[in-house]
């Protein structure tokens, strides 16, 4: 029994879902201190006395759920009719000349606004692969982590990148791509002022140049050896559908992995984004190599992208966490809605009994941090790792009946939203509300933003 006060006792779960050795704990309690877990217990095990004590009657308890790909900016353009009948390419060309619009303004609200609808998911962390910087923008990434930090999330954003525009074969326009050494200039700024490495560190940076159809070989190869300098990790869209394997084959000459190992980022310093099309081959180079897999179901299915092996992932050694993936191609940015995606789109790929609740809630946060490099770290409920965790409420109409278990119920009887999201040890949603009062004033300022953002192009 630990011997001194806590700061907070969350107890009497009906369930804890430690994603740790500890298992799952009936009628459970989770102890924090610092921002750290400190003890985790079920009703056998004597609770600490507390200053705040949390009760979750009624409720499942899971780490905080991890978000591993987004762009923060593309709720600006949520729902954009075009892009609900064209494909990867076809939609990115229809939405490159609104996005060039983006500015530091547009990139603060954005990112305070997803970040919110992503807590109220029961998201705790979330990385954003910002790789539209319009030349006369601002400086974007700063003005998101300022968003992240007001709100209280914990944030992985990514310095993204593109350098080949229409006139180098590429999609994006002129205005927001730049030269490589531009690019990694900016990148190693951005690693030297926002990324703490430190252990429950609440910003962390990583090199992301948005796709091998979008920035130069040179620039991949050296965005690896800067991220192996500065010990920072890499991200980038891969093999996300028939499109990119066939862009792949007529510019490179070989098959999106083939070029990914060439370039040197078949490491377990990568994560990837969606991964629809590996051939069995390379689903276990890819598992040998450690690489993580931002596996964005819904996504997936609205650009009729495929759907991903992450079964087969996972069981190769992939990292299979998720990803809610832009709010222009997945429109809502809600992570208990991938990680129901996920199992059911799992299920129809791999049998009804490769994938269940368990399989997808491990997606979603011990998955999450693996992608992140933060294993131990985030994702679990144990002694020392940090305290993200979400509360969810398992009573009501939608779960009447559901008594067997509770993972199951919190899965198949939704749609539901964290009753409780709590990031370092303290709420940033309680109640199923935001602790923010800032929420009406900010989505006043984000419909003005996306407004003139949606604006016709003279």
């Amino acid at each position: 029994m630990l011997s001194e006060p806590v700061d907070l006792l969350v107890r009497n779960a009906r369930l804890v879902a430690t994603m740790s050795d500890a298992g799952e704990l009936a009628d459970g309690w989770v102890a924090i201190s610092g921002g750290l877990v400190v003890g985790t217990g079920s009703s056998a095990d004597a609770a600490p006395a507390a200053s705040e004590v949390v009760d979750a009657s009624g409720c499942l308890v899971t780490p905080g759920l991890i978000n591993t790909h987004h762009h923060l900016y593309q709720n600006l353009t949520r729902a954009y009719p075009p892009m609900t009948t064209a494909p990867l390419f076809g939609w990115l060309q229809t939405l490159y000349p609104l996005w060039s619009r983006l500015d530091e303004e547009g990139s603060y609200v954005s990112a305070w606004v997803g970040l919110a609808e992503l807590a109220l998911s029961g998201c705790t962390t979330s990385t954003d692969h910002l790789y539209l910087h319009p030349h006369k923008g601002g400086d974007l990434l700063s003005a998101e982590i300022a968003a992240a930090s007001e709100l209280g999330m914990r944030f992985h954003p990514t310095r993204g990148s593109m350098s080949l525009s229409v006139k180098d074969g590429g999609l994006p326009p002129d205005d927001v791509v730049s030269d490589d050494d531009s690019i990694l200039a900016a990148s190693e700024e951005a690693v030297r002022r926002h990324h703490d490495p430190s252990y429950g560190s609440m910003v962390q940076i990583a090199l992301a140049p948005c796709s091998p159809f979008s920035v130069t070989r040179e620039l991949m190869v050296r965005s690896a050896e800067l991220a192996e300098k500065l010990d920072v990790r890499l991200h980038t869209h891969f093999a996300e559908n028939a499109e990119d394997d066939a862009f792949s084959l007529q510019m490179f000459g070989c098959r999106p992995f083939d070029y990914l190992s060439d370039v040197g980022w078949v490491s377990d310093r990568t994560w990837v984004a969606h991964c629809v099309q590996p051939n069995a081959d390379e689903i276990v180079k890819l598992g040998a190599a450690g690489v993580g897999v931002a596996h964005c179901p819904s996504s997936n299915l609205i650009l009729a992208s495929g759907i991903a092996p992450v079964v087969d992932l996972a069981r190769a050694g992939a990292r299979v966490g998720l990803g809610v993936d832009g709010s222009s191609s997945a429109d809502s940015a809600s992570l208990w809605l991938e990680a129901r995606q996920a199992m059911l789109l799992a299920k129809l790929r791999s049998g009804a009994s490769a994938a269940d609740a368990r399989l997808a809630l491990r997606m979603a946060t011990v998955g999450g941090a693996g992608c992140l490099g933060r294993e131990g770290e985030l994702g679990v409920l144990a002694p020392g790792a940090v305290a993200d965790l979400a509360i969810w409420d398992l009573t009501g109409v939608q779960f009447a009946g559901a008594i067997a278990d509770p993972i199951e119920a919190w899965l198949r009887c939704g749609p539901t939203f964290a009753r409780d999201t709590i990031v370092a040890g303290r709420a940033v949603v309680r109640d199923g509300r935001l602790v923010s009062g800032k929420l009406d004033e900010m989505l006043t300022w984000h419909g003005k933003v996306a407004a003139a953002m949606q604006a016709p192009l003279s």
